[in-house]
């Protein structure tokens, strides 16, 4: 009898025991870990976790620089050579930041999706500075002057933009020479301008074609443009600048928040100390910013 108890009692034992483990094995949501794994930190493909623009770039080893064709900043050359203020620039400076500089030819009016998309990692071409683009785009000091002028033929009768009113005006989309014939958010049109027929281009070498072809009256073009591929012994001889509507400056654009932008702003002080920017503006016929 006792030993019959103890076998009874043995096997309650046992029961008991199985049980625990079934409810210790349960996967159930009841369970808490009091000391949970750490989130695995990614880049910012990933949890949104970022690094530095500058570490990007020269993780890469090359800066991807956004450009239209536009002389003396970005061309050909007779030769077949890629050259340009802005190419040559662009060349030194990332000589100086140790990465390998990768020209990319855009269209204008996108530049600023192309930027925020890193299908660039900079737009360097000429590029006005004004204050939409310094408070959506981390933009350096400015580096060259400019101005907008008015481009038409020889000969034409001009006395100021109102000879321009009723007549047919070309420019580059996204342009400073388009503000001033439609104006922007921040910045009003030439009154007269604003009473011209426009037609917007893509480049600003296609406004020059359609001024030369009589198809346009007048274009409002960068002068750094302008003077180097109007007049004698250019392609567009016959074409003339009449009017200088509103002096600029030129900067370099690099994604909001990017590191960059002060890097190539430390590098251009150290090539106006050492005389290296000017003697490039000077062999371009171009003008230092103040």
């Amino acid at each position: 009898m006792m030993k019959s108890k103890k076998i009874r009692a043995l096997l309650l034992a046992l029961l008991l025991v199985a049980s625990l483990a079934a409810c210790g094995g349960d996967s159930g949501n009841d369970v808490t870990l009091t000391n949970p794994p750490a989130e695995q930190k990614t880049d910012d493909a990933g949890s949104g976790q970022t690094e530095s623009d500058l570490a990007y770039i020269q993780g890469n080893g090359k800066l991807v620089i956004g450009y239209t064709v536009y002389a003396p900043m970005n061309y050909t050359d007779d030769e077949g050579n890629f050259t340009g203020f802005d190419t040559e620039l662009a060349r030194a400076v990332c000589q100086r930041l140790g990465v390998e500089p990768e020209f990319q030819e855009i269209v204008w009016e996108t530049k600023e999706v192309e930027l925020a998309g890193k299908t660039i990692d900079c737009i360097w071409n000429g590029m006005t500075l004004d204050a939409d683009r310094e408070a959506n785009m981390n933009c350096t000091v400015p580096y060259v002057k400019n101005a907008q002028v008015v481009v038409v033929k020889s000969g034409t009768e001009y006395t100021d933009t109102s000879s321009l009113i009723g007549k047919t005006v070309v420019a580059e989309v996204g342009s400073a020479g388009e503000v001033q014939i439609i104006g922007s958010a921040d910045s009003e049109p030439d009154a007269n301008l604003a009473q011209a027929d426009y037609v917007g281009k893509s480049v600003q070498t296609d406004c020059l074609m359609e001024v030369k072809a009589g198809t346009a009256d007048a274009a409002v073009l960068d002068m750094t443009l302008a003077n180097a591929m109007t007049g004698e012994g250019t392609d567009y001889a016959d074409l003339e600048i009449v009017d200088e509507l509103a002096v600029e400056n030129y900067g370099v654009a690099f994604r909001k928040g990017s590191d960059v932008r002060d890097a190539v702003n430390d590098i251009f002080a150290e090539m106006v100390s050492d005389g290296t920017l000017k003697a490039l503006a000077d062999q371009y016929g171009l003008e230092l910013a103040d």
